[in-house]
Order: structure tokens, then C-alpha cells, then sequence
């Protein structure tokens, strides 16, 4: 983590590891954060070098903060919002080893390693405890960076339920990988992802190890952004792309049978089954929603893509790509001002809609929409300063939108079920535009 508060213009993409595999506990980590460049000639709001900027000064992680983490918590109890499903929601954490590749990010031969969760419609869901939004010493970490510490507030706990077996009545699940924002976490897209689980989707969020700026991984151990400084956002999301194609190759492994966890950690029962390896959308927020397009192009096996107002970088969006994309975007970005948008916008050739949402912020499409306002008055930010991080748009509202347009796109290139939505502006949904 690189900030206190809200990023002042880019993505906070915190997206944080909510996923704990059976065998996770809690641990510190001396390492250090380092800042990572992109590689944007101006500074946008949308630009992923700000995503983790901070409003203030930095605040110094200290070791006794995160150790504390293993201490009851107290004070302001942080909540997030209900996913809208009809579908209870189950979720697992996995640790995934890719011995083909070594580690970009430090020094020697080290095999390059993920966590990811996997998030699913559940059934009987009594007695599987629900999964904390993140891990206890990322979580602290998370917290320290802000200013903030496990006494001050306490994290929520998701809609997950961890092992819940899987509602095999649905069949075979539609796939869809989540990558977000630069040094950011895999939890900051949480809201969207559990609501997109209880509705019948089965959601992977993927942490970029080195390039997140906390990561948890079973037997207490902690990994930090190791970046490069002046590290080039092309090169990123060539790292992210590769890290998405060898999550795909695992989750292959599952729906054939195999056990992808390194640690070969306890599946849901009926996840194995429940794999459907021929429907597979990605989406993403910020930097993650560039590496949407960068990882389309790097593999077939993707169907679909989501970019949540993330600017492109590299030479993807300058190749034809003729299978389905959506953007949606913020209320002051779009292809008018953002010529990375333009360029995809004419190499799009198959299905392609770029929708806008009035009044939202950059910051308004990650779970800090939510998390932000909650622990404010702790941090002194001001409500004139969360209108000019997260816009002017109610909370809740935004993210309401968000889950329905996302869900219509998903429905209807990967379930085949038109949504009208898609067709042109709503009266029930005046804040989207569409951009033609």
C-alpha cells in the first residue's frame, strides 16, 4: 500500500486477498513496499500511478501493528454491501506455484506464485464460517498504510462462505477472472465479485503478487510490492496477462478432476464439477481492466472482457480483437479524452459498448466506494474531499449500477440472454450514458 486514504486521482486498487485456503493462518513480514511507476506522460485521474496515491503524508507500516493484528479487535466495525443474487455464496482460497516461470519481480530463480479465490453459488452454507474481507496480517498491513490499525477498525467479513459446497443443480458455471488495480489487492473488487457469485457465477480474483502491495500466504507469511521504480505499465500487464493464462491452465486442472493448490488444500465439494471451461469472461478495474485486453490477446480461451476505467498501455489495444469488450467508465473519462480508449475503440471488432457512469469518480469502481466514507472521520477527510476522490454519486447507487451492467454484459455473452440494458439508456438507470 502506497497510501492513507483514497488515491488522489487514480485507482485505489487495494484489491485486497479476501481468499483464505484451509490452510492459512496469520504471520508478518518484514518487507518493504516500493512505489512503481507507469509509464503515462500526464497524470490523469484514471492513470495507475495514482492509484495508490495518498491524500496526506505516508504513514510508516510498523511491525508491532501488524503482530497486533493477532490481538481481538475493536472499534468501528467497517461493513460492505449484501450481494443481490439469489444465491448464497460460497468462496476457497488457493495457492498456486507456476514452475515455468520465475518471479520478475525478485532476485534468483524463485518460481513465480499467486493466491486466488474462487467464488461460487453455494448451498448449505451452516457451519462454513464467512470469509474475512482480508486476511489478518495482510489486513493490518492494509490497515497500517492507511493510518489506521486493527484497534482503530476492524475489516468486514464478506458474503463468503469458506467451503461451502458448490449448488451443483446450476450445472457447469460460467468463469470470470478479476485483476485489479496497480499495487492494489485482490479484495478491492469484492462488492462486484460476490454479487456476480449470487448470481450464479463462478468469480476468480487474482492477486499479482510483488505487484500488490500485501499478499498473504499460508504458513504467516507476508509478500510486498517488490516493483522496480519507473517499472514500465506495458511491461506490468504482460506480467499480469501471464499470471491470468496460468490461472486459467489451473482452473483446467480442476474441471478435469485435479487439485491446482500447491499445498493440495481441501476443494468445495462439487467445485471440481462445476468448472466450465467454455465460457470465460475477465474483468478488471484500473490497471486491471488494461490487463483485460492485454491478457484476451495473449489467450483465445477468453471469451469476453470488462475494463473498468482502466487507461490501456502497450501495443494490445493497437490489435484487432473480434471477440466481446465492454468499457465503462467514470463520468469525466471516456474516449473523448483518453486516446488509449480510442485506439481499442477502432481495433474492437466484434461486440463493443462503452457506457458511462454520471456522476461516478475513478475510485467509485473498487470496493474503497464503500470502504472509504466508513473510516473517514478517523482520518479527518472531509466530505468535499470523498466527493472529489468518489464523485458526486450515492454510494450505494454506484454500486448497484456497476453489479447490473456488468451482470447484463456477462448474461449476455457468456449465458446468451439479451439484456435490453445494453440496447440503449434506461429510465430506471438515468446516470448511464452510452458513448457511440
Amino acid at each position: 500500500m502506497i497510501a492513507i486514504a483514497v488515491g488522489s486521482a487514480g485507482a485505489l486498487a487495494v484489491a485486497l486477498g479476501v481468499g483464505l485456503s484451509s490452510a492459512m493462518a496469520t504471520g508478518t513480514s518484514s518487507s518493504q513496499p516500493t512505489t512503481t511507476a507507469s509509464s503515462s506522460a500526464t497524470s490523469t485521474p484514471w492513470a495507475p500511478e495514482n492509484d495508490e496515491k495518498p491524500l496526506g503524508d505516508k504513514k510508516a507500516v510498523r511491525p508491532q501493528t501488524l503482530s497486533a493484528a493477532r490481538k481481538a479487535a475493536s472499534g468501528l466495525q467497517l461493513k460492505m454491501p449484501a450481494p443481490s443474487g439469489k444465491y448464497s455464496v460460497g468462496m476457497v482460497g488457493l495457492h498456486l506455484v507456476d514452475k515455468s516461470r520465475t518471479d520478475p519481480y525478485v532476485s534468483g530463480s524463485k518460481s513465480r506464485e499467486l493466491m486466488v479465490s474462487l467464488w461460487y453459488p453455494a448451498t448449505s452454507t451452516s457451519g462454513h464460517y464467512q470469509a474475512p474481507w482480508m486476511p489478518s496480517i495482510s489486513g493490518a498491513h492494509f490497515l497500517a498504510t492507511r493510518g489506521l490499525s486493527p484497534q482503530l477498525v476492524t475489516l468486514p467479513t464478506t458474503a463468503g462462505h469458506v467451503l461451502a459446497p458448490v449448488n451443483t443443480t446450476l450445472g457447469k458455471l460460467p468463469v470470470l477472472l478479476y485483476s485489479t488495480g496497480l499495487h492494489s489487492d485482490r479484495a478491492m473488487g469484492t462488492a462486484l465479485v460476490q454479487d456476480l457469485a449470487s448470481r450464479g457465477y463462478l468469480v476468480v480474483t487474482v492477486d499479482h503478487t510483488h505487484d500488490a502491495n500485501e499478499v498473504q500466504f499460508p504458513g504467516n507469511r507476508l509478500e510486498v510490492n517488490q516493483m522496480p521504480t519507473g517499472a514500465h505499465s506495458s511491461d506490468t500487464l504482460k506480467v499480469r496477462a501471464a499470471d491470468i493464462k496460468f490461472v486459467i491452465n489451473q482452473l483446467s486442472t480442476l474441471s478435469k478432476g485435479g487439485n491446482p493448490d500447491v499445498g493440495k488444500a481441501t476443494l468445495p465439494v462439487g467445485l471440481t464439477k462445476s468448472v466450465d471451461m467454455s465460457r470465460i469472461g475477465m474483468f478488471g478495474w484500473s490497471l486491471g481492466g488494461a490487463a483485460v485486453d492485454t491478457a484476451m490477446q495473449l489467450d483465445s480461451r477468453i471469451d469476453a472482457g470488462a475494463n473498468l476505467d482502466g487507461q490501456f498501455f502497450g501495443t494490445a489495444p493497437s490489435k484487432d480483437l473480434s471477440r466481446p469488450f465492454m468499457l465503462f467508465s467514470s463520468g469525466n473519462h471516456n474516449r473523448n479524452n483518453d486516446s488509449s480508449w480510442r485506439t481499442l475503440w477502432s481495433h474492437l471488432k466484434g461486440y463493443k459498448v462503452d457506457i458511462k457512469l454520471k456522476g461516478a469518480a475513478h475510485l467509485s469502481f473498487s470496493d474503497n466506494e464503500w470502504l472509504v466514507p466508513q473510516y473517514a472521520p478517523l482520518l479527518g477527510i472531509s466530505q468535499s474531499q470523498l466527493q472529489q476522490q468518489y464523485g458526486t454519486i450515492d454510494t450505494n447507487r454506484a454500486i448497484a449500477v456497476q453489479r447490473v451492467y456488468l451482470a447484463a454484459f456477462f448474461d449476455q455473452e457468456l449465458r446468451k440472454q439479451h439484456s435490453t440494458l445494453l440496447d440503449g439508456t434506461s429510465s430506471k438507470y438515468p446516470e448511464i450514458s452510452f458513448v457511440r
